[in-house]
């Protein structure tokens, strides 16, 4: 894929509607007490990868807060099982599977 330089590469979501989806998010997980957290992630980040453009093409976000949870719980177990050891890793696995859940639109 060729790189061009110039406007190609841009953001187009607006202040308005990043703080309501955060609001959100927020609500969502606080009145759950956490356990919607994976939704919430799913709303939020899904609104940035959605408004973006990167050479031209504009991404999409495919991931599912379903497919996200079963991950969070097996993260989860494996950072009780290791006294808190795994925590180190949550956070790559999080980006991995953003980035499984991300692709260019056609």
């Amino acid at each position: 894929m060729e790189i061009k330089h110039g406007r190609n590469s841009f953001f187009d979501g607006g202040l308005f509607s990043y703080i309501g989806w955060n609001l959100l998010g927020i609500i969502l997980t606080t009145c759950t007490l956490g356990i919607c957290y994976p939704w919430a992630l799913c709303l939020v980040y899904g609104w940035k990868i959605n408004h973006t453009v990167i050479a031209g093409h504009r991404m999409h976000f495919h991931g599912s807060a379903v497919g996200l949870f079963g991950n969070w719980i097996k993260w989860l177990l494996l950072s009780i099982i290791t006294l808190g050891i795994y925590l180190f890793w949550v956070g790559i696995k999080l980006e991995d599977w953003k980035a499984k859940n991300t692709s260019f639109m056609n």
